[in-house]
């Protein structure tokens, strides 16, 4: 396979995944486990090896203050950001957290930012492909949510660098969700993808048109999905414990990590049967049981799904279009399963929503796809195009703290604008520039992306030196701005670090990082394979003793093989990879013998009564047993 090979990858708050095309058709790469999709837990084991996916997701339970999920809300913010949630909040926070800086959350005694976490999900799927391609990979295609702002954008990135991964282009969920359908589908029209995933809210107007895609408005939430319907029924939960029970297990991690499983399985029943049972275990031995009917639950939810229609109704209007211009609605991500929200898509759009894809793969599909598009394209792809908008506007503080916005929301990117400026003092030598993100008309009201000062302006009377402001959004969404005096040439640039965001020099330490827990991987796949090995000729050997060959062995050479058994049962325990390798190497050559006798006697018993014409020895115990010498090498 070529090592050039890119691949999609859908980075999920509940889930992630990875695709490919094989051929004309996207293709969802399995983990080790078989299973499609990698659950986005990290948690870090008894021995601080970070562990990911189904194989963590014990650790929410069994020791929650060592596992941490839906990191994806967490990417891209501060401390201020999560003021709201402290109370419900389910992770430690590092206790030295400043105003302005990168969360930082514990697991164990360690502390790891967003992107690290992030980056440790990214590197799990990176190596399911390499084991399914038998080759690197080093180039990926991501997908965000398209309202995330530029920090979160800037977030992934990083993330993705963490990974080892080159990340070519990052495209908006139901974007990539929208070239699936289209790929599927091969129609023009109008459609509106509405994505309601663990985590966060986007919808999206597309217009299809003979293999282009051009995003007309884009609206979202990227506070809002699944989990605040999780985060409900558990507040629910624990005062009904409360109430009835006198029990407050709020603070109890593991009581509360149950209790969350609990809801997060009825929740996924109600979406195919009328009623689910809770019955959880609380400390104290006592259980805490309630039947939850669909229609008590849809009322539960009710005021939660509510707040996708405001920005639905906001993305249709900057689209200037009214429900019946809308040909096909797209349902993307786990929550949109739930009877309720496909009831509510439908009275929105005035259109059965269309189901035929799975929500949990669409994304990661649609990104396997644009991933194709960047390497040079297939028949299925050649004459696909993909036009994204920019969901927030973007500008910066003039006088009186007012923004003045330079590119305006639901524009095409790549983008670029102008904007020409002067001073307000005479003899004005710097001028500050606060870039800003958001659509309110005050810059305190904004997110305050960066600043940067153009220096070196020649002293001149108020009103008299040009500065021009040009902003360039490239294809990820990621900003860049410079800052030019044009009488006297003197000019400055940045590539926006957002608030929040990881510098280069904080990157490239975490990447050195990840070379480190790369051979600690490397090493404990090797011990875990040895472990496999050294148990499978255990196994052999084992029906070895049972076979009349044994019988045929000298007292010593019986004595010798059982004494090397013992060598290699005590360092199989180890986690040293070299000395099981080196005890399994001489158990082979111990039992050699062994292994020739069995072969014989296997030769001896298949011609038995034959001609050799008529003797099948491909069917013997050689191919069929795994006592075989091969599999004592």
């Amino acid at each position: 396979m070529s090592s050039d090979r890119i691949v999609g990858i859908d980075l999920g708050t509940t889930n992630s995944l990875v695709a490919f095309m094989e051929g004309d058709t996207p293709v969802v790469i399995p983990g080790d486990d078989g299973l499609n999709l990698v659950p986005s837990v990290v948690a870090l084991d008894e021995r601080d090896q970070i562990i990911v996916g189904n194989s963590a997701r014990k650790y929410l339970i069994e020791t929650p203050e060592r596992a941490v999920y839906s990191i994806k809300r967490l990417m891209g913010r501060g401390i201020e950001d999560i003021q709201d949630e402290l109370k419900l909040f389910p992770f430690r926070l590092a206790e030295d957290m400043q105003a302005g800086e990168v969360l930082r959350i514990k697991l164990g005694d360690k502390t790891f930012t967003p992107p690290e976490i992030s980056a440790f999900i990214l590197r799990q799927l990176k190596r399911n492909a390499e084991r399914f391609f038998n080759a690197p990979v080093t180039k990926a295609v991501i997908t965000v949510p398209a309202y995330f702002n530029d920090a979160q954008r800037q977030a992934t990135k990083d993330a993705g660098r963490i990974a080892g991964l080159e990340v070519l282009r990052l495209v908006n969920e139901p974007t990539a969700a929208s070239l699936a359908y289209g790929l599927d589908k091969k129609q023009n029209g109008i459609v509106a993808v509405y994505d309601l995933g663990g985590g966060t809210f986007d919808i999206s107007i597309l217009k299809l048109h003979d293999g282009i895609f051009e995003v007309i408005s884009t609206n979202g939430d990227t506070h809002l999905g699944g989990d605040d319907i999780d985060n409900l029924l558990i507040r629910i939960a624990l005062d009904d414990i409360k109430g009835d029970m006198g029990l407050d297990v709020s603070r109890s991690g593991e009581a509360v990590a149950t209790i969350r499983k609990a809801v997060i399985e009825a929740k996924i029943a109600l979406s195919a049967q009328a009623s689910a049972k809770l019955d959880i275990e609380v400390p104290g031995g006592k259980r805490y049981q309630r039947e939850v009917t669909r229609e008590q639950f849809e009322q539960l939810i009710q005021p939660i799904i509510d707040r996708t229609v405001g920005p639905c109704k906001q993305a249709l209007k900057d689209a200037k279009l009214k429900p019946e211009q809308i040909d096909e609605a797209v349902l993307v991500g786990g929550s949109t399963r739930i009877p309720k929200v496909r009831a509510l898509v439908e009275d929105m759009f005035q259109r059965k929503p269309h189901t035929d894809l799975n929500p949990d793969e669409v994304v990661a599909l649609g990104a396997a796809v644009q991933a194709n598009i960047l390497s040079g394209g297939s028949e299925a792809t050649e004459n696909m195009l993909l036009l994204d908008v920019t969901p927030l506007s973007l500008g910066i503080e003039v006088a009186g703290g007012v923004t003045d916005k330079i590119i305006l929301r639901n524009s095409t990117i790549p983008a670029s604008a102008t904007q020409y400026y002067t001073t307000q003092v005479d003899g004005q030598a710097n001028v500050a520039i606060h870039v800003l993100q958001g659509e309110r008309e005050l810059a305190k009201d904004c997110r305050s992306l960066a600043r940067f000062d153009l220096r070196g302006v020649p002293p001149m009377p108020a009103g008299m030196p040009r500065i021009e402001v040009k902003f360039l959004i490239d294809a990820n969404g990621i900003l860049h701005v410079s800052a030019r005096e044009q009488r006297s040439g003197k000019e400055a640039e940045i590539e926006v670090q957002p608030s929040y965001g990881l510098t280069d020099e904080q990157v490239e330490s975490m990447i050195l990082d990840s070379f480190d827990y790369a051979e600690e991987d490397f090493r404990q796949r090797q011990v875990i394979e040895a472990r496999n090995e050294a148990e499978t000729i255990m196994a052999a050997l084992d029906k070895g003793k049972k076979s009349p060959a044994w019988e045929q062995l000298t007292s010593d050479e019986r004595k010798r093989i059982a004494k090397l058994q013992k060598a290699l049962n005590q360092v199989k325990a180890e986690d040293e990879y070299q000395a099981i390798r080196k005890a399994i190497d001489a158990l082979n050559q111990g039992t050699m013998r062994l292994a020739e006798l069995m072969m014989d006697s296997a030769v001896a018993t298949a011609l038995k009564g034959k001609t050799i014409d008529q003797a099948d020895l491909g069917e013997g115990p050689q191919s069929g047993h795994p006592v075989a010498k091969a599999d004592f090498k």
